[in-house]
């Protein structure tokens, strides 16, 4: 079946290839367009970022993305630009290529195209949160001041008629496509049906995880559906009781609207992936494959979300805490997929702790996260869940009992710590000790408390400015 995308502003078609093929292999080995880099080609470096727009409903949406780990059929309808698809007919640069040279942002040059390309898809989005848009994109060069001062030049331009151009172009290409390609189902009852039919296959939201067994481990996948587009799991419906979200909603827009709802958790989600592999990233791709390291299910069960699961048509529900059974084995049944995820409307208790060697997209040592209501003092209720502290992400229950029902001070908390041992079993890896992720759980929590109760003003990393 073909597939159809635009690429620097020209229709491609393309039938026959490997439903594994990268971009950035397809892009540099059959269009020679070399200009997107590869250099650790598992999504953590940028050098490969390329600008992906999409059309949902009457909007257009304007991404940066690792084309290292961005399969081919991912691109179906959709425009892709490359560096070399940013300056104009005529050559005209871009305002971000312009800033970069003006400001001497460049020195060895390797990572600037997907610099240029993470900051073109800012511009493109009126993003000024420069940090965060380049926490993706390593340079050793620079010292980022000169790119983030280009950055800050090239705020406000307008966008170069070419690139809009793509908007007028993608809504003309998706009118004229026609059929429907299985395995790139657009409706839920059609993604229920073949996988139902093909239990086999590995499902793709956005690759961020699957894109790696192929780069880093070589697996051959013979058989993959790619759900991102299924309009309904694309949908966030919020109600007087509970925020229901679409298992294909990337990372980015949940950060958005735990911001308004559980910042603490939207803050955490800033930090455990890039910009681009946020905008790829999906929440039920998180929570499917089931990682004792994933930093989302602790937040998740925390807050007890509940998991809609969907076989052929046919839905059931299960509490988050019970999906994960023991490691790399989840509660789901052959041929079932994550539908949505529902988090109950309530009062914001949350805090989440991510501890971890890097600020920005590192895997935790430990991840922690708390939800204490208190009535009167009194712990009402506690849910605490940690990542890091056990085969999968795990429920502090011996904690929480220690906790129920007693008043909210010091002298409980400090006997409460003592039952994590019960709870968990950690293990010593490169990334922490058993001893040192025990000693980080207890006091996580003494800083819960101490943060909520006393109401002291605590420094956290995400608050220190020069």
């Amino acid at each position: 079946m073909e597939i159809a995308f635009l690429l620097n502003g020209e229709t491609v078609r393309l039938s026959g290839e490997s439903n594994t093929r990268t971009l950035l292999d397809w892009l540099r080995e059959t269009r020679k367009l070399t200009g997107t880099k590869e250099g650790c080609n598992e999504g953590d470096c940028g050098a490969c970022t390329v600008m992906l727009t999409s059309i949902v409903g009457d909007g257009a949406y304007h991404q940066s993305m690792n084309a290292c780990i961005l399969f081919l059929p991912q691109l179906h309808g959709k425009a892709v630009r490359t560096i070399e698809g940013l300056t104009g007919p005529e050559g005209e640069m871009h305002p971000v290529q312009t800033a970069m040279v003006t400001h001497h942002g460049s020195q060895c040059g390797f990572c600037t195209p997907g610099i240029v390309m993470s900051l073109a898809t800012a511009d493109r989005n009126g993003a000024k949160n420069f940090d965060d848009v380049l926490a993706g994109n390593l340079c050793r060069c620079t010292g980022y001041a000169p790119i983030i001062r280009a950055a800050e030049a090239s705020l406000g331009t307008p966008v170069p008629v070419w690139l809009e151009d793509d908007v007028v172009k993608l809504k003309s290409l998706q009118d004229g496509m026609d059929g429907q390609i299985a395995h790139i189902p657009q409706k839920l009852s059609d993604l229920a049906d073949w996988y139902s039919k093909n239990p086999d296959a590995t499902i793709v939201g956005g690759a961020t995880d699957v894109g790696l067994w192929v780069t880093k481990r070589m697996i051959d996948l013979p058989k993959l559906c790619f759900v991102s587009q299924v309009a309904e799991m694309q949908e966030i419906t919020i109600t007087d009781k509970a925020i229901r979200i679409g298992a294909a909603v990337n990372m980015n827009r949940v950060q958005e609207i735990m911001a308004d709802h559980h910042p603490d958790f939207a803050e955490m989600i800033r930090r455990y992936g890039s910009t681009q592999v946020r905008n790829a990233a999906t929440i039920g791709g998180n929570i499917a494959n089931g990682s004792p390291i994933g930093d989302g299910p602790p937040a998740l069960i925390a807050l007890g979300a509940v998991l809609h699961l969907n076989k052929g048509g046919k839905t059931r529900d299960i509490a988050m805490e019970d999906f994960f059974i023991a490691y790399g084995k989840q509660g789901i049944a052959e041929g079932e997929f994550v539908e949505a995820v529902s988090i109950s409307r309530q009062q914001d208790n949350l805090k989440c702790y991510k501890v971890s060697k890097r600020f920005d997209q590192d895997i935790s040592a430990v991840c922690g996260c708390f939800n204490i209501r208190l009535e009167e003092n009194r712990v009402a209720e506690a849910r605490i869940a940690f990542g890091g502290m056990a085969a999968t992400p795990k429920r502090a229950t011996h904690v929480e009992q220690a906790l129920m029902g007693n008043p909210w001070q010091d002298e409980i908390i400090r006997k409460a710590v003592e039952e994590f041992s019960k709870d968990y079993s950690p293990i010593d890896d490169m990334r922490a000790s058993a001893e040192y992720r025990m000693l980080t759980a207890r006091n996580l929590l003494l800083r819960y408390f101490a943060e909520s109760h006393l109401g002291q003003d605590f420094t956290r990393v995400l608050e220190v400015t020069a």
